[in-house]
């Protein structure tokens, strides 16, 4: 603990990271507070009480990424989500549009391009979407909007739009000039502002004799234990070894040297998670359409997928790991390595190069990627069946029997908040870890020592620090 602590003070000892620190404070700071800002026109107290009744849906599920802004419809109501959607959009698009494959591989311009374009996407995004929300508000009943009519939806357009370019513009500013991932923090403070609530929830559970301590040590054991396991597979990768020949070039020896290949567990982050939560939550949102509740077949096959249901989880588990294997196929191509491999005099031990290589690294990054997905369904399910449980009374045949001998806490859940999802978890942890790991690399890049044991010191050119 004091070597923790020994590291967070060297962070001020050091003019140029303490000055990215405290920007990257500050920025987060008009962050939460731009975010109390409501958008004019919004009855808020009737708004809350609708995102409280329909938390398992699509609405809440945005509400998460917004930090709670979405439900009071704050001028950040958007969030960063309308980038994070042009973001994978245009990712998706350079597989299909050879003009942007070839803008990505021009290096730092093309990569500032297609940044620009990220920008305006999001900004039309942005639009479309805060005139849909603006009108499905005019259109859910009387008391929600103030003074309905074209005025609001144009009021409520330049007010989201604006607030998502700003917050797109913050983003920037701190992945630019200050610590860590500017869009990753933001996605992180919205999270993490619930931690209070979450604590003082506990407690009055506790108080009020709804929990015993039993339940609640239960509860934090597991929060401590799946926070381990994220930590653990996050960090882990399937190291492959290359070797490079030695080759003469001009008078000079070049290669002979042995390096490896790192292919992460976890490649694809927590995007797939957030792919299969969008699609899933999706169908219960149309159980607030009047056509579709009074009609008892549509009513019942939503409902079996609905949050909580056996077949939920089922096709939850499904789409995380096609997910995976479709975004890992967009960031990795195993038959562009091994070429580049070959083309630089690299090639893996036992493994003939070019289209064995190929082969090779495909059947590696098939298995790593199955483990991958697997891990983030139990990542995700384990929280969505503390929230809820699993509805297996409602299986057919056996149904009563599992209601009758299953544990009510298995069945019904144990009625913890929304923000205790896998996905929260996932995104907390990661970004947390991916700050921590520039601010070590910057502490040992100055002689310092950073947050790890193994960090240590570097050796200079005068001696041992």
């Amino acid at each position: 603990m004091n070597k923790f602590f020994e590291a967070v003070a060297n962070i001020f000892r050091i003019p140029d990271l303490r000055r990215r620190f405290l920007f990257t404070l500050a920025l987060l700071a008009v962050y939460r507070l731009g975010a109390q800002i409501p958008t004019p026109g919004i009855n808020g107290a009737k708004l809350e009480t609708f995102f409280e009744q329909n938390q398992g849906t699509f609405f809440g599920f945005i509400d998460m990424f917004s930090g709670g802004m979405f439900r009071r419809l704050t001028i950040f109501a958007l969030g960063i989500m309308p980038y994070i959607t042009a973001s994978i959009i245009l990712q998706l698009m350079t597989v299909v549009v050879p003009a942007l494959e070839k803008l990505q591989k021009e290096g730092e311009i093309g990569r500032r391009k297609i940044t620009q374009w990220t920008r305006y996407l999001t900004v039309i995004l942005a639009m479309f979407q805060s005139i849909g929300i603006s009108t499905a508000l005019q259109n859910l009943g009387e008391g929600f909007v103030v003074n309905p009519g074209i005025g609001f939806t144009l009021l409520t357009m330049l007010s989201l739009t604006t607030g998502t370019a700003f917050i797109m513009w913050l983003g920037e500013q701190i992945s630019e000039r200050g610590i860590g991932n500017g869009m990753s923090l933001i996605i992180f403070a919205g999270i993490v502002r619930g931690l209070p609530d979450a604590i003082m929830e506990m407690y009055r559970n506790l108080r009020n004799g709804q929990w015993s301590i039993i339940h609640l040590i239960v509860i934090l054991a597991v929060m401590v234990a799946v926070v381990g396991f994220i930590i653990l597979v996050e960090r882990g990768e399937r190291r492959i070894p290359v070797q490079y020949a030695k080759r003469v070039v001009g008078r000079k020896m070049m290669g002979g040297q042995t390096t490896h290949m790192p292919l992460k567990v976890n490649a694809g982050g927590v995007i797939p998670v957030i792919f299969a939560s969008s699609l899933l939550a999706i169908p219960a949102s149309f159980l607030q359409f009047g056509v579709v509740r009074n009609n008892a077949w549509l009513r019942g096959m939503l409902e079996s997928i609905g949050s909580g249901m056996p077949l939920y989880f089922l096709i939850y588990t499904a789409l995380i790991i096609f997910f995976c294997f479709f975004y890992i196929s967009i960031i990795f191509n195993p038959n562009e390595a091994a070429d580049n491999m070959r083309k630089y005099g690299g090639f893996i031990p036992g493994i003939r190069p070019g289209r064995n290589t190929s082969e090779y690294l495909n059947k590696i990054l098939t298995r790593i990627t199955m483990v991958g997905g697997l891990y983030l369904a139990i990542l995700s399910i384990i929280p969505e069946v503390m929230i809820g449980g699993i509805k297996l009374q409602r299986l057919p045949f056996i149904g009563n029997w599992i209601d009758n001998w299953f544990p009510r806490a298995i069945l019904d859940g144990l009625g913890v908040s929304f923000y205790f999802g896998g996905t929260s978890l996932l995104i907390v942890v990661g970004v947390a870890m991916d700050t921590v790991n520039q601010i070590e690399a910057q502490l040992i890049m100055r002689h310092y020592e950073g947050f790890t044991p193994r960090a240590g010191r570097i050796r200079g050119r005068r001696g041992v620090f």
